[in-house]
């Protein structure tokens, strides 16, 4: 049911898409949806919740496996390359409907409690990346902490996938190396070598 979801959130949006479209995507009924999920926000947001991870389990994205890789990163560089492929595959499986839930927040109060969450979420994920990319390299001179997690922030923006990947025609390759190479051009000092350390 999941995957009928997104494909359907995706193609439709939010406003447009009913739990009737889903339920026959799926070949289920609509009060199997509704039993499962209850509301249309609900079945949104746990569309991207595993859109995002990637899977149902209950570990939460910053508990997973890769962050033990980008952790036992040795430069800035590769850590930076772990979360960017980390990023890149997210933001495939997740990018539509993360939009679709900016789009329909607007008209839906359930919907602007999940878009506010979601925000919250990016920053946490973009404070954990900037003080693992300190572990291994000095911020820029002109930069402090929260300059620095804002620009995480930004360059995570769902729209900025949608923009490039969808709209502009990059591979998800193309983006998860601009990714990286924004982050680091961006936040680390810009001595050479200082990203090695």
């Amino acid at each position: 049911m999941i995957e009928a979801a997104t494909s359907v959130f995706v193609a439709q949006g939010y406003a447009v898409t009913t739990m009737r479209a889903v339920a026959a995507a799926a070949g289920v009924s609509v009060p199997t949806v509704e039993s499962l999920f209850g509301t249309k926000a609900r079945l949104l947001k746990d569309a991207i919740d595993v859109a995002i991870a990637g899977d149902d389990e209950p570990v939460p994205v910053l508990d997973r496996d890769w962050t033990v890789a980008a952790r036992n990163a040795v430069s800035g560089e590769e850590f930076l390359d772990v979360v960017g492929g980390v990023i890149g595959s997210a933001q495939a499986r997740s990018a539509g409907l993360v939009l679709a839930v900016f789009e329909g927040s607007a008209a839906d109060s359930g919907l602007a409690g999940i878009a506010a969450q979601m925000i919250e979420q990016r920053e946490v994920t973009a404070g954990w990346i900037v003080d693992g990319l300190t572990a291994h390299a000095p911020l820029r001179a002109d930069l402090d902490r929260q300059d620095a997690v804002d620009t995480v922030w930004i360059l995570m923006d769902p729209a900025l996938f949608d923009r490039l990947v969808r709209r502009r025609g990059w591979t998800i390759e193309r983006y998860q190396a601009w990714f990286a190479r924004s982050a680091r051009r961006l936040l680390i000092h810009d001595t050479p070598g200082s990203v090695h350390h």
